[in-house]
């Protein structure tokens, strides 16, 4: 059985224009849209858009950071799928928080408050649920585990993480380490798929992917370049981990402008599940 995992950072639900220009500071503090040339930067809730976007791919497990808290239950229902969340940083007063990022989601940034969270498609379907600090300082960092269960009583656990990106990643490294270490000792004969925003890249840091590999069995890294990853154990790689092109993460609006959702590119895989 083919098992497929995917993870994207949705920038707290915004859009990454290509043309700088598009991303000038005036067009982050007032609501509206502006176009130059093929695309457009938009300052207003871009739910639907990424709700049809995610929904339109396939996957059965998709692994998401810094994604708006409110925002679980309208992407699981556009994928059908059911899903779960661990709240990250900035969640204090968190209905204000959420109006201003639904009035204006470019001036309020990160500080809507994030989330990880899973989403899970039929026939898999989520069992136990753990939660893991990770981090409290420079900002708090937490990750998600579950054990999904499938057809023919199949197991895979899967965690999704947003690890810290101050300093040289070294602090990244380690608690990505602590999470499969963590993985392992929970479910040790269990496959295991371990996703999300590492900040870690591989030709910067390669003794972490090293002693992910060999302590744990987690592999293959996305690409030397790479901070976001979907690494597998116990399982058969069927598609090695890719990142989405720029124009499969754009939306076409009526009047042919394109907007680019997020910074970052999705990542996605394919596993045989025995």
């Amino acid at each position: 059985m083919v098992f497929g995992a995917l993870s994207w950072n949705l920038l707290h639900g915004r859009d990454f224009p290509p043309d700088p220009e598009l991303r000038d500071w005036r067009m982050r503090v007032l609501p509206g849209e502006w176009r130059r040339g093929d695309y457009v930067q938009v300052n207003r809730s871009l739910r639907a858009e990424f709700a049809q976007t995610l929904a339109s791919w396939e996957w059965d497990v998709a692994l998401l950071q810094e994604a708006p808290p409110r925002w679980l239950r309208p992407l699981a229902s556009a994928a059908r799928a059911h899903g779960a969340s661990v709240l990250t940083s900035r969640n204090t007063l968190a209905f204000v928080r959420a109006a201003i990022g639904h009035w204006n989601p470019d001036l309020i940034a990160s500080n809507e408050g994030g989330s990880n969270q899973l989403l899970v498609r039929p026939p898999w379907r989520i069992g136990s649920v753990r939660r893991m600090e990770l981090a409290r300082r420079p900002e708090r960092r937490t990750a998600i585990w579950a054990r999904l269960s499938g057809p023919d009583g199949r197991v895979v656990c899967v965690a999704n993480l947003h690890a810290t990106a101050a300093g040289d990643h070294t602090r990244a490294a380690h608690e990505l380490l602590r999470v499969a270490g963590l993985c392992v000792e929970w479910e040790r004969d269990a496959p295991l798929v371990v996703g999300g925003d590492m900040n870690l890249r591989p030709r910067e840091h390669p003794w972490a992917f090293d002693e992910l590999r060999e302590r744990f069995g987690l592999a293959p890294p996305t690409a030397a370049d790479a901070v976001d990853h979907v690494l597998g154990r116990g399982l058969r790689v069927v598609s090695a981990p890719r990142r989405f092109r720029p124009e499969e993460r754009e939306v076409e609006r009526p009047d042919g402008a394109r907007a680019r959702l997020s910074d970052h590119a999705p990542v996605a895989a394919r596993f045989e599940v025995a």
